[in-house]
């Protein structure tokens, strides 16, 4: 049958089933034929497979939804209300109808996502060269040098590959900055990175200015590069060695192919994930987009760049000008006009980086407040409706994925409606608790039956609503501020690899308290209107449990906003790779099952021969290859070798268990730790393999209430510990430790006759707090102290006891005297 007949059926079909569907029915028939479409949906999802009962399952939800909204739409509004009621009525009809649209959008994507098959390389020869961009600003040396070594090592013939770090932290401008001590630290980054570069065999890049952000600096890139093919790697985002073998082949089969995208995987948890602790047990937020999403885009040539892990033609960056620069989103918007010049576009759904993403509640927010932004401005500045050169399907592709990002205002307007009718009786919904059983109820758990069906194995439930109510908050004014002016926007980096030391309270907390507060109260008031006011309905109840439902997901989000400290200080991955350790002479068989950038934990099947009175705790590691025949012998010393210093072991049975530290790592070190973190793809393929389990309705359920009900007391201990250590600190602050002239001449003259290593002079600026603290040792390696720093000890301590008596004679509340 030609595919024009099938359609005109399929649209013949749907058009009389939906007829059928809006036929009125009384409220008992509704509720029962809902019940009947849900334990159908039910016994399709237990006891069928396949992509014709797939179909039928999203089918017959799609229905109750239809029918549901013909209901909202056509007998729920207020129109006999005042006006008031009626506005509000119809704003929370609008939020309703957003959520539709996202949802059928979804369907319309994301039901039968793509499983493209891996493109092999046939010709060794015929392999393209290579340009790997690494754009940095302000990322530290150790993550530089990591990803470079990397990239460096990655499976690719040499000769064809080359790396560039684009440097936009030393370019001319920040040298010649009129400030003397950024001008310096920029020239400082300079000459350091151009070092490490040098060292690592990598191209170091800058420019005159920073213009247009990154986009600016991967265009200053392609102005000097040559290769047929450009990698886009973040600072932070490190390739597995397979990166290139895994991705390359795509570009030989389809000569219109200007993208290959991969997904971004992580180490480290995102500040809901560490809050929370679900990194080690529940997928990830953006698993949902990279796995589901992604795939779905993919099937109608829509998946688009998104900033790293990607590789891209340079035929095609040429025609199109380069990557494109008037929103802040240069990677979205590169693909887009790409797609609408008639390029393509494939997805590889396999973990090829390892990434990490920002630490604090803080900057997690200020990296979504940019995506906002950047993708709300390419739907206002170059709308996808009106794009030439887009197929329909792909500008629907486009405005699924800019469209979302409206999402803070309906959230918002679903945590304050029922508070309208709790506090003000302004009727926004005309239903009875009968209606609402039977109409709204069971669509809830058709939309959720929906979510799970398609998203279970890498969402849990009620995980989206609170990461977008924890955005929300803030994001409302970030959505504003561009829809009034869309150019408006500029590029702000997000912040990495923050140290988080202790437990406390996020500074964007407060807000999150005050909304707890207040629907909080609303619950209270519900309750008690419904339990002793006279004339109150049961409609009051269902209010009350919507609301309920509010209060439960802004506790959560009060735990999101309680920092936990790092247990890691730098992220770790588990691996599965043999080594040999030589340790006081000894070459030990190990196996290496969790390494980071500072450290790896060993197995061995002995125990640890060490400690005598003439034994040392350094060593070295040396990385057994992946490949059989890969390299020489371990003998020969020419496997990569890590200097590490053996911290700690533990016997378990007949085997020990090892902690080492990597000690003093040198640029050429970072090949071997690139080798033994980054060799293997499929350990990241295994973590996410861990996570992925579906979680049903009813654990996910229980999930969110225990978050709902235990995060508040968390979040209000921590702000509770927050005051108690300020007040300490500020008493302390009144009272200043003097400092005599005689000690200050002292130190300036022996100072000049006598220059202090750089640890003792960070203890004479810094007097010891109490004198009753006992002395830090000094470190391992370093010079027994001089008689000059003895001296100043003895003169701070009493110094500091001068100061407690001080405080203890002056009482709390007196001022504390001149020096």
């Amino acid at each position: 049958m030609p595919i024009f007949l099938v359609r005109l059926s399929w649209l013949v079909t749907t058009a009389v089933v939906v007829a059928l569907l809006l036929q009125p029915v009384g409220t008992a028939v509704q509720l029962e034929m809902s019940l009947c479409a849900i334990a159908a949906m039910l016994g399709i999802w237990l006891f069928t497979r396949g992509r014709a009962s797939h179909y039928v399952f999203l089918g017959i939800g799609s229905l109750v939804v239809i029918k549901y909204f013909y209901w909202r739409i056509t007998r729920t509004l207020p129109w006999s209300a005042d006006p008031l009621s009626l506005t509000a009525g119809l704003i929370l009809l609008a939020a309703e109808l957003y959520y539709l649209y996202i949802l059928f959008l979804s369907l319309v994507i994301n039901a039968d996502p793509l499983n493209r098959e891996p493109a092999l390389i046939k010709d060794e020869d015929a392999l393209p060269s290579v340009d790997i961009f690494v754009p940095s600003y302000n990322e530290d040396e150790s993550i530089l040098a990591t990803t470079l070594a990397a990239a460096r090592s990655l499976d690719y013939p040499a000769d064809k590959l080359t790396v560039w770090l684009l440097d936009d932290g030393g370019t001319d401008q920040k040298c010649a900055d009129p400030d003397r001590q950024k001008s310096m630290a920029a020239r400082a980054r300079r000459t350091t990175l151009q070092h490490l570069c040098e060292a690592l065999g990598v191209r170091y890049l800058t420019r005159r200015r920073n213009l247009h952000a990154k986009a600016g600096n991967l265009n200053n890139g392609l102005a000097h590069a040559t290769g047929d093919i450009v990698v886009v790697l973040d600072a932070d985002h490190v390739p597995f060695r397979s990166f290139l073998r895994e991705t390359i082949g795509h570009f030989a089969r389809d000569p219109r192919l200007f993208l290959v995208q991969t997904p971004h995987a992580f180490l480290n948890p995102d500040p809901i994930e560490r809050n929370l602790r679900t990194f080690e047990r529940m997928p990830s937020e953006n698993e949902m987009f990279y796995a589901i999403g992604q795939r779905g885009l993919d099937k109608w040539n829509g998946s688009f760049f998104c900033g790293s892990a990607a590789l891209l033609r340079r035929k095609a960056l040429d025609e199109a000008g380069g990557f494109s620069g008037i929103t802040i989103t240069e990677d979205c918007e590169t693909a887009f006009e790409l797609h609408a010049r008639g390029w393509t576009s494939v997805y590889v759904d396999k973990p090829l980086i390892a990434g990490l993403q920002p630490d604090t509640l803080r900057d997690f927010i200020g990296q979504r407040s940019r995506w906002c932004q950047g993708m709300l401005q390419i739907m206002i500045l170059k709308n996808p409706i009106f794009k030439r050169g887009l197929k329909s399907i792909q500008r629907l592709c486009y405005m699924s994925n800019m469209t979302y990002w409206f999402f803070p205002i309906p959230c918002l307007i679903f945590m304050f409606a029922p508070l309208l009718y709790i506090f003000f009786d302004m009727k926004i919904v005309v239903a009875n608790v009968d209606e609402a059983l039977a109409y709204t109820a069971t669509y809830i758990i058709v939309n959720m039956m929906m979510q799970s069906y398609l998203y279970g194995r890498v969402r849990w439930p009620f995980v989206s609503e609170l990461y977008e109510y924890v955005q929300g908050l803030f994001l409302i004014k970030a959505t504003a501020s561009v829809i009034l002016s869309p150019r408006k926007p500029t590029f702000n980096v997000t912040a990495k690899n923050v140290t988080l030391d202790h437990d406390h309270l996020s500074p964007l907390a407060l807000p999150f308290f005050i909304v707890y507060a207040i629907l909080l109260t609303g619950s209270l008031v519900a309750a008690y209107r419904y339990l002793f006011e006279p004339g109150i309905t049961n409609l009051m109840l269902v209010v009350g449990l919507w609301n309920l439902i509010n209060v439960i997901k802004a506790g959560a989000a009060l735990g999101v906003t309680a920092e936990r400290r790092q247990v890691e200080t730098t992220p770790s991955l588990a691996v599965d790779r043999q080594a040999v350790l030589t340790l006081n002479g000894l070459a030990i068989d190990v196996r290496v099952e969790r390494v980071s950038a500072e450290r790896c934990r060993l197995r061995m099947d002995a125990i640890v021969p060490m400690r005598r009175g003439d034994d040392s705790s350094a060593g070295l590691l040396a990385i057994v290859p992946l490949r059989e025949g890969q390299g020489p012998s371990a003998a020969s010393g020419t496997w990569p070798t890590i200097p590490v210093v053996l911290s700690g072991s533990t016997p378990v049975g007949e085997e020990t268990l090892c902690e080492c530290r990597f000690e003093r790592l040198r640029p050429q070190d970072h090949f071997a730790l690139a080798d033994l973190m980054y060799g293997d793809a499929g350990a990241m393929t295994r973590f996410q393999a861990r996570r992925r389990r579906h979680k049903n309705l009813f654990a996910g359920t229980a999930q969110f209430i225990w978050w709902g009900v235990t995060e508040p007391f968390r979040a209000l201990s921590y702000a509770v510990a927050g005051l108690r250590t300020r007040r300490p600190a500020e008493a302390e602050a009144e009272i200043p430790v003097p400092k005599t002239i005689g000690m200050r001449r002292k130190l300036i003259g022996a100072a000049a006759q006598n220059p202090l290593p750089v640890g003792a002079a960070a203890r004479v600026t810094e007097p010891a707090p109490d004198a009753g603290a006992e002395i830090a040792s000094e470190p391992a390696g370093e010079p027994p102290p001089t008689w000059l720093q003895l001296m100043i000890d003895a003169e701070n301590e009493a110094l500091a006891r001068n100061r407690k008596r001080r405080a203890a004679d002056l009482g709390p509340t007196a001022e504390p005297a001149a020096g």
